[in-house]
């Protein structure tokens, strides 16, 4: 399709409900909103979308969309064209929050990103990671036994939520006593972040949820120091980066990434696996009859269709050009992974769910490069873990209605989903 002008394309989008710099795109329902994502991959190249209002003086004005499986990845092994700094999530984070809270590890690039990761890295010992899976066995027969006693009404906070929290808790070595306060701070912080609607945002909740999470950390930091055990925490304070230790803010933003991030991608990944299971039972019949033939597809498949990160941001710092449009430094580009996730050029039937798909190359981790996500390994995992549990215990379990999803223009986040079963 030739789109002469910039004008006639916007206009074209606002009559197919495809702008997606209005906040009002991200309330539509989810179906229309990838029907949109359609649409905009069948053009010859990105196209640009002008922001307003705060989120142009935060953002830079406007952003080009990447929604093709090519671009995006082309763009995420690209860091000397596509910058994560100064902030991968739109808006970007205000330069005073960095400060305060320190930088996350995914707005950094080069050789400050290289090198915290590398830290990373190293502290997820091949002990560490034996005893992760290990405990990753016992917490989802634990879960799944508590459930079945209690039978609640809501998977999300029972269930999915609650499994990736045991997890990187214990990785983490977090004592019992500050778990419940750090769940509510992981909470109210992800559940800002990206929402659209004005009656859902509550002014400076997420930041002070972070502020007070990271006194937390910084605390566990400390006692670490003094007394070190075999949890992450204890490998990371003792770490170092060419001699020199890792300051409280760094540690602080790590911290606050690995739970909000470790915790609620895994959520909402799970939250929608029951669902997407439940509306194709030939596919979870599929499942349960040989799990761990299919385990490892369903996984990628839930992923895949649910998207859990719909999108971050890069900022390019050098002339270039991806998906035939030229760029320039200081231009804004959103890599939309719930789209490139559905590109006809890569998946048949890209609207389908279908545990079996092979190949299956989706982005629900990134698109490669130096910010391909370092707990892919960790959630796969957890989430094979539980559904085995899930599906080979409990008798009939099955989502009842569809998923309450947040209004978001980041996340696919699940805040509620109703379910029933029948203990074996």
């Amino acid at each position: 399709m030739k789109i002469p002008t910039q004008a006639s394309t916007q206009q074209m989008l606002r009559a197919h409900n495809a702008d997606l710099a209005d906040p009002d795109f991200w309330q539509l329902p989810r179906s229309e909103r990838l029907k949109a994502f359609a649409l905009l991959r069948g053009l010859d190249a990105p196209v640009l979308f002008e922001e307003s209002g705060r989120r142009a003086r935060r953002g830079g004005g406007g952003f080009y969309a990447l929604v093709r499986h090519a671009d995006v990845v082309e763009a995420s092994r690209q860091p000397r064209q596509f910058a994560s700094a100064p902030g991968v999530t739109t808006p970007e984070p205000a330069g005073w929050a960095k400060a305060v809270f320190g930088n996350s590890m995914v707005n950094l690039d080069g050789a400050e990103h290289a090198n915290l990761r590398r830290i990373v890295s190293r502290a997820f010992t091949p002990r560490l990671l034996a005893a992760a899976e290990e405990d990753i066995r016992a917490v989802a027969g634990r879960v799944v036994d508590e459930m079945i006693a209690q039978r609640p009404g809501d998977f999300v906070p029972s269930v999915a939520s609650r499994m990736p929290f045991e997890i990187i808790c214990n990785l983490m070595g977090i004592p019992e006593r500050y778990r419940p306060e750090i769940a509510d701070r992981v909470d109210h912080a992800s559940e800002n972040v990206g929402v659209k609607r004005a009656r859902l945002r509550v002014p400076g909740r997420g930041l002070r949820a972070l502020a007070q999470m990271q006194l937390v950390m910084a605390k566990l930091a400390r006692e670490r120091r003094r007394r070190p055990t075999d949890d992450l925490i204890s490998a990371l304070v003792r770490a170092d980066v060419d001699g020199q230790s890792l300051s409280a803010r760094q540690l602080g933003a790590f911290f606050s990434l690995l739970l909000v991030a470790g915790v609620e991608t895994t959520r909402n990944a799970i939250a929608h696996g029951l669902a997407l299971l439940t509306a194709h039972p030939e596919q979870r019949e599929l499942l349960v009859g040989d799990f761990e033939r299919y385990a490892d597809g369903a996984v990628d498949e839930i992923v895949r269709h649910s998207t859990p990160i719909i999108q971050f941001r890069r900022t390019v710092v050098a002339d270039c050009a991806v998906g035939g449009r030229e760029l320039r430094p200081g231009e804004k580009v959103v890599l939309f992974y719930a789209s490139a996730n559905r590109d006809e050029a890569v998946f048949a039937d890209p609207d389908a769910f279908d545990i079996t798909r092979d190949p299956n190359p989706h982005l629900g981790y990134g698109g490669g490069g130096p910010h391909y996500c370092l707990g892919a390994h960790l959630a796969r995992q957890e989430m094979k873990a539980l559904f085995h549990e899930l599906l080979t215990r409990p008798r009939d379990l099955r989502a009842v209605g569809m998923p309450e999803l947040v209004d978001s223009n980041f996340d696919n986040r699940v805040r509620a989903l109703r379910f029933a079963f029948e203990p074996s």
